[in-house]
């Protein structure tokens, strides 16, 4: 492994296991990933957490990595068709609490990918929040990570989750 290789390593590991946190949000295990190398889209996934003392609502997203973000959502309709759709309003994130943004559930959407998804590489985030405003992240490409089925426990109170 060549020096500028292991240096990239050790700081996308630094990044990708300590929680990124601005005005009282936190964002914890942030990835994103497409389906394949030529895809248009992808998705990002990762547990924000409100540590601001007030309720807050995540009401966008954006990344000069595709022309648009938005957040969306799995749903079932009255048939079990598993459908996926714009969340309208943004999401709800109370005090002291989190939501996880997670494969098979809520998640943001990337449509009109610029490029590819690569492997390891480092994509900025713009989270925007109703009162928090702007949130800047860095979201670690990983491609190959499967759903965590276990919990994960923060040190941040009793905020448990399953991912």
């Amino acid at each position: 492994m060549t020096p500028a290789l292991l240096t990239r390593a050790v700081c996308a590991l630094f990044l990708f296991s300590a929680p990124l946190a601005a005005e009282g949000i936190m964002v914890d295990d942030a990835y994103i990933r497409s389906s394949t190398a030529k895809s248009t889209s992808g998705a990002a996934f990762m547990v924000v957490m409100n540590h601001s003392g007030a309720d807050e609502r995540l009401i966008g997203a954006s990344s000069d990595v595709a022309d648009k973000v938005e957040l969306h959502s799995h749903t079932s309709d009255d048939n079990g068709v598993m459908r996926m759709g714009e969340i309208e309003g943004g999401v709800a994130i109370a005090a002291d609490d989190m939501h996880a943004f997670k494969r098979g559930g809520d998640h943001l959407m990337f449509m009109g990918l610029k490029g590819p998804l690569e492997q390891g590489a480092m994509v900025p985030v713009t989270l925007e929040f109703e009162k928090a405003g702007a949130v800047e992240i860095e979201v670690m490409v990983d491609q190959d990570r499967k759903p965590n089925h276990g919990k994960m426990k923060h040190d941040h109170g009793d905020m448990d989750h399953t991912g």
